[in-house]
């Protein structure tokens, strides 16, 4: 099974560096030197890692082969790929790869059947559930443990306990009427 592992970024000095958006919970595994990745665009690798090193934060790597800013700047928003046998787990209980949650159905912690994961969209911040509701549309389910509060693969399910308004976008009006703003109001006028 292939998993996206990275993302490189742009060039980093004149001797071949890139910058690298890692995509992995175990980067000293995956993006480690002699680890030889595919690609995407497929055209551009395989790549074999020469270097690596920790700069500012960042992770910086050196491809075989890339010797200069231009062969660097060359492979700029590249995918990052890495066979990964299909029945590996990661090391944490608490940690997922994409591939174990896509399909996974999604109900509310009463029951309520929501939809299935058809992707997994890692942002900055944090990594989303894109679920399909029955009825075709998507809805976007923040992966933080307030919010998904069980990943059972046994039975291949995740559990949410959803906030207001994050399922259904149409909130309750009357709920939101009946809040402080509306008792605040109704106040008011009766002064008046």
């Amino acid at each position: 099974m292939q998993l996206v592992v990275a993302r490189i970024g742009r060039a980093h000095g004149i001797k071949g560096e890139v910058t690298v958006e890692v995509r992995t919970d175990e980067p000293e595994l995956r993006l480690g030197p002699g680890a030889v990745l595919t690609t995407d665009p497929a055209s551009v690798g395989p790549l074999t890692i020469e270097t690596g090193r920790v700069h500012s934060g960042r992770l910086l790597l050196r491809f075989e082969g890339v010797r200069d800013r231009n062969g660097a700047e060359a492979l700029r928003n590249t995918l990052l790929i890495a066979d990964v046998d299909p029945a590996e787990r990661p090391e944490d209980e608490d940690e997922y790869y994409d591939h174990q949650l896509i399909d996974l159905d999604v109900v509310t912690k009463d029951g309520e059947q929501i939809g299935r994961i058809t992707e997994i969209s890692h942002l900055p911040t944090q990594d989303l559930f894109v679920v399909e509701r029955p009825d075709g549309t998507e809805v976007y389910v923040p992966f933080v443990e307030e919010i998904v509060t069980e990943i059972d693969l046994e039975e291949q399910r995740a559990v949410i306990d959803p906030p207001p308004g994050l399922i259904d976008d149409r909130a309750d009006r009357d709920e939101v009427a009946d809040g402080p703003s509306g008792s605040a109001r109704g106040a008011a006028e009766e002064e008046a």
